[in-house]
C-alpha cells in the first residue's frame, strides 16, 4: 500500500478511540413513567398479499395510504394516474426542494422515458413487475450502469461503472425506476454526510441540521417524498442513524441477506445495503425485492428468503393486545449519560406503548455495550485500509500526472482522498502494522466474538431488543465536523448490531426539541439473524398504533398530499 504512515498520529487517534467506550459509563436507570401515546384509531386493513410478480389487487390492502408501493400499483393499474404523471410530480418536488436539501448528487434524466414505457405496457395489459412505477433512489456507493458512482469521493469522480450492483438489478428487473444517486459521507465514512468531496445534505426538518450519515442524502431524499423508497448502506449505522435524524424507516439486513456485489467496499466483514421508506411496509417490501444469495457474492446467505409481506396484518383484525406475550428488552446501557433527555423521554414512552400492545418490556444489561465503539472503529478502519488501497490512479481512480510511480500513487491517493478517509486510512494501516496487530485489531475481533455472545444471550431469553438509534435528535450542521471524536461517539447505539452482524429496525417513535415543528427520535429494534420477519411484523403494528405514525417535515407539511 503505498501510503506515507505516521506511527505518533495514528496512536493518537488509537487511543483517542479507546477513550470512547468511557463516554457513557454504565449505570442503573429508574423506571419513571411519561405520558403514554395517545392511540389512532385502527384503520381497516387486510392481510398482504405475497410479495411476488403479481398484480396486486386492490383488495390487497384497503388502506392503501400505509405503503407508497402499494398504494402506487393500485392507482396504475386501476388507471387512476399514470407512471409518467407520478414521475412527473416526484420530479417536480424534488426540484422544488432540492436547492434546499442538496441530496442528489446526479439526477437521472431517464426518469420520465422509463415512466413512458411502463405506461404503454400498461396499455398493451402486459404484466408488470410488483415495483412499477416505484421510484428509488439509490446512494453513490452503490454501482449503477449509465449512471456515474462516485462514493462521495474525487478520486471517483466522473466514474460510471459498466453494470449495476446485483440489489440495483433487482429493483430494476422488479419494474422499479431509478431515479438518481444520492449524497454521501466519502466512502460511507462519517455520520453527517458533511464528509462529502461535493456538497452538503441538509434535513428536511430543518435546514440549518445535518440528515446524519453517512447515508444522508437517501434518508433526506425520502424524507422530503422525493423518492418513494431509497437504498444506503450500512457499516456501523448509516442507514438506521440517519432514519433516526430524518424521521423516516430505516432497516438494516442480517449481514449475507443482500448482496454486497456492486456495493464499493468500505469494511467488508461489517458492510450491508439497507433500506429507506416512510413506512415499515414499504421498507419491508423494498427489502424483499433485493434479498437472497447471489453467487456473485460469497458472503450472500443461501437461506431462504421468507414471505416478509405477511407480516402486514390487519390491525382490525387482531386482539386489542396484538403483541401479547412478546418479550421485549430495553437495552440499559443506551439510555445511560451521554443520551438527551428529549430522546429518553421519546424511548421511554414507545416503551410504554409497547406494553399497551401487550408486550412484557424488562431491562437488560449488556455489560459488553461501551466496548463495540472502539472495537468498531480498529475493526472498520482497518479493513478500509485494505479495501482503499486499490485507489492509486492505476488500478482505480482518477490519475494525477507525476514523473515517477510512487509520486503518482501518493499524489493521485493525497487529492483524491478527503481529511476523515486519510484519518480512517493511517489508523487502519498503523493498527495492522507488524508489532501493533495483536494489540490493536486482534483484540477488536476478540471483543467482536463477546459482543456477539452478549447480544445471543439476550436474544435467547428475549424476542427484540429496544434500544435508541441515536444518542441526540439532529444537531446542527458544522457542529461536529472538527471534533471527529464526538462524531465517533454518537455511532455507540448501532456499532453493536453490525459486529453482531444482526438486523435492525429503526422507525420514528416521538420528537425531541429543536426546529420549527420538533425534531424526530428513532426507536431502535434489534433481532435475531434472519428474523426481520419479527422485526417487521412488530414494527408495522407499533407504527400503525401511533398518533402521528407518518413524520412529514415542514419542508413539504404544507403540500396537500406529500406522498
Amino acid at each position: 500500500m503505498y501510503i506515507v504512515v505516521s506511527h505518533c498520529n495514528s496512536h493518537f487517534w488509537l487511543q483517542r478511540v479507546k477513550m470512547l467506550s468511557t463516554l457513557q459509563p454504565p449505570r442503573s436507570l429508574s423506571h419513571f413513567r411519561t405520558k403514554p401515546l395517545l392511540l389512532r384509531r385502527h384503520t381497516s386493513l387486510k392481510p398482504l398479499s405475497s410479495l411476488s410478480s403479481q398484480p396486486v389487487t386492490h383488495s390487497t390492502l384497503t388502506d392503501q395510504s400505509q405503503s407508497q408501493i402499494l398504494s402506487t400499483r393500485d392507482s396504475l393499474l386501476s388507471r387512476q394516474i399514470t407512471a409518467a404523471e407520478l414521475a412527473e410530480s416526484f420530479l417536480a418536488r424534488l426540484r422544488r426542494t432540492e436547492p434546499h436539501l442538496r441530496s442528489f448528487l446526479h439526477v437521472s434524466d431517464a426518469v420520465l422515458t422509463q415512466a413512458r414505457d411502463l405506461d404503454d405496457k400498461l396499455r398493451r395489459n402486459e404484466e408488470v413487475g410488483p415495483l412499477a412505477g416505484v421510484l428509488v433512489a439509490v446512494k453513490d456507493n452503490i454501482c449503477t450502469a449509465e449512471m456515474p458512482s462516485t462514493a462521495g469521493s474525487r478520486v471517483l469522480e466522473g466514474y460510471t461503472p459498466p453494470y449495476d450492483a446485483t440489489a440495483v438489478r433487482k429493483i430494476k428487473e422488479l419494474g422499479g425506476i431509478v431515479v438518481g444517486k444520492t449524497n454521501l459521507d466519502e466512502f460511507g465514512m462519517g455520520s453527517t454526510t458533511e464528509g462529502s468531496a461535493f456538497q452538503v445534505t441538509a434535513n428536511p426538518w430543518d435546514t440549518t441540521r445535518v440528515p446524519g450519515g453517512s447515508s444522508g442524502g437517501s434518508a433526506a431524499a425520502v424524507s422530503a417524498r422525493q423518492s418513494m423508497v431509497s437504498l444506503g448502506s450500512d457499516t456501523g449505522g448509516s442507514v438506521r442513524q440517519p432514519a433516526s435524524f430524518c424521521g423516516v424507516v430505516g432497516l438494516k439486513p442480517t449481514y449475507g441477506r443482500v448482496s454486497r456485489f456492486g456495493l464499493m467496499a468500505y469494511a467488508s466483514s461489517l458492510d450491508v445495503i439497507g433500506c429507506f421508506g416512510t413506512s415499515v411496509a414499504d421498507a419491508g417490501i423494498l427489502l424483499h425485492a433485493i434479498s437472497g444469495h447471489d453467487r456473485l457474492d460469497a458472503t450472500s446467505s443461501k437461506r431462504e428468503v421468507p414471505d416478509l409481506a405477511s407480516q402486514f396484518v390487519s390491525i382490525s383484525l387482531l386482539q386489542s393486545k396484538p403483541l401479547k406475550g412478546l418479550k421485549i428488552g430495553l437495552i440499559r446501557e443506551t439510555l445511560d449519560d451521554g443520551v438527551d433527555i428529549g430522546v429518553t423521554s421519546a424511548i421511554r414512552t414507545a416503551a410504554l406503548h409497547l406494553e399497551e400492545l401487550g408486550c412484557s418490556v424488562t431491562e437488560v444489561s449488556l455489560p459488553s455495550f461501551s466496548l463495540g465503539l472502539p472495537a468498531y472503529y480498529v475493526i472498520a478502519s482497518s479493513e478500509s485500509s485494505s479495501n482503499l488501497s486499490r485507489y492509486d490512479g492505476l488500478r482505480y481512480g482518477n490519475q494525477v500526472a507525476a514523473d515517477e510511480l510512487n509520486s503518482q500513487y501518493m499524489d493521485s491517493r493525497a487529492k483524491g482522498f478527503g481529511s476523515e478517509v486519510k484519518r480512517r486510512i493511517l489508523t487502519g494501516t498503523y493498527a495492522l502494522s507488524a508489532g501493533y496487530y495483536d494489540a490493536y485489531y486482534k483484540r477488536a475481533q476478540q471483543v467482536r466474538t463477546i459482543i456477539r455472545k452478549s447480544f445471543k444471550a439476550a436474544l435467547d431469553e428475549h424476542d427484540i431488543l429496544i434500544s435508541p438509534a441515536a444518542p441526540s435528535a439532529a444537531y446542527k450542521i458544522g457542529e461536529k465536523k472538527n471534533d471527529p471524536l464526538a462524531m465517533y461517539a454518537g455511532d455507540i447505539m448501532t456499532v453493536n448490531v453490525n459486529l453482531a452482524g444482526l438486523p435492525a429496525l429503526v422507525l420514528p417513535c416521538g420528537y425531541a426539541e429543536g426546529g420549527s415543528a420538533g425534531l424526530p427520535v428513532g426507536l431502535q429494534m434489534i433481532g435475531a439473524a434472519f428474523d426481520e420477519e419479527k422485526l417487521l411484523g412488530v414494527g408495522h403494528i407499533f407504527e400503525q398504533t401511533l398518533q402521528n405514525c407518518r413524520f412529514v417535515p415542514p419542508l413539504i407539511a404544507d403540500e396537500d398530499k406529500p406522498c
